[in-house]
């Protein structure tokens, strides 16, 4: 026992001399760890418990926590020490000169590649006499559905599909409510030819559709509008894109709030040839054509719901995800790419 107790008195004696001549946290905690590590000093010294009578391994198991806390407790308190040390000799350096202009070491920022298709859209249909409009991220029910013609039992009005703030209140699903607040504006003058771009939501998540995405909705509202005025700018707008040999063609379909209804392809970039065909591919599902908007003329129904005489004026809407036409105008596969915000992929753009 006498030789257990010799160990642990020399261990006390050199541990604030060893901690003492550590001159940072790195070699402070290495001699740390020599001592109190599983194979450290202390370690060597517990084995010699074996030799101490029963009856005095209490007495001594005392003495060897005793030891153990003041070895913690003198470690720590060199440890706030060195730290202290460190922060008194970074404030008494040169301090920076904040005057000097920012170096950029790796080029100057730009903006996303959703940001830029979205302006370059709402260019687009600025120069074909839309005026650019913003629209509400929050919206009321009646506004995102109801006065859009959606039957009470639409699934789009399920639960599952919509992000329901409370009773009543939505995150948008579409940005056609822009289509509603601006045709029940008090002071509402026709025609009117609008495009807005934003955010919307839905519960959907797959290498094509993300729950938050982005869409732009373009409506015209005039006295005689037909399919051929809604034909004629949606083919100048897909010319302008994606350039004059662009392929466009119109499927019928079905929408709530046009009547009627039709969906919009262009051909397929992943799978272009030399010919400007396309050969099929798994993107565009072997057709050689992928869908890019919704469209139509607007329906009796939703001229009734915002107030307009639909005997007198007729229109048409149209409205595509600008994620869709940026991986169109890309060449991005999936679009989870687009919101990752890997700098390797953003420097592309």
């Amino acid at each position: 026992m006498s030789a257990l107790e010799a160990a642990l008195a020399k261990l006390r004696g050199r541990v604030r001399e060893v901690f003492a001549a550590s001159e940072n946290d790195v070699v402070l905690r290495e001699e740390h760890a020599k001592i109190l590590g599983k194979k450290g000093e202390l370690a060597s010294i517990m084995a010699m418990m074996r030799q101490v009578p029963p009856k005095e391994r209490a007495a001594v198991g005392a003495q060897v926590n005793l030891l153990r806390e003041e070895i913690e407790a003198t470690f720590s308190e060199r440890l706030t020490r060195l730290a202290r040390a460190r922060r008194e000799e970074e404030l008494r350096q040169r301090p920076f000169d904040l005057t000097l202009p920012g170096r950029l070491s790796g080029g100057r920022g730009h903006l996303h590649p959703i940001t830029q298709v979205t302006d370059e859209l709402i260019g687009i249909f600025r120069d074909l006499g839309f005026a650019a409009v913003d629209g509400r991220d929050i919206e009321l029910e009646e506004n995102n559905f109801t006065k859009l013609a959606f039957p009470p039992d639409h699934p789009a009005t399920d639960m599952q599909d919509s992000f329901w703030v409370r009773a009543g209140t939505l995150l948008r699903t579409h940005t056609s409510n822009v289509q509603v607040r601006e045709m029940t504006r008090p002071d509402v003058k026709l025609p009117l030819a609008v495009v807005s771009a934003g955010r919307v939501y839905r519960r959907d998540d797959d290498i094509t559709h993300s729950p938050m995405f982005h869409q732009i909705e373009g409506f015209l509202i005039d006295e005689r509008v037909s399919m051929a005025e809604l034909k004629g700018v949606l083919t100048a707008f897909a010319e302008r894109l994606y350039g004059p040999k662009a392929r466009i063609r119109f499927r019928p379909s079905y929408f709530p709030f046009v009547e009627p209804g039709a969906e919009a392809d262009v051909g397929c970039v992943f799978c272009l040839k030399s010919d400007g065909t396309s050969a099929g591919c798994r993107v565009c599902k072997y057709t050689g054509w992928i869908e890019i908007l919704g469209c139509g003329m607007i329906h009796p129904e939703v001229f009734r719901q915002c107030g307009l005489d639909g005997e007198k004026y007729s229109g048409f809407a149209f409205g595509m995800g600008i994620e869709r036409v940026a991986m169109l105008r890309y060449g991005i596969p999936n679009i989870r790419t687009m919101f990752e915000n890997d700098p390797r992929f953003l420097a592309d753009f």
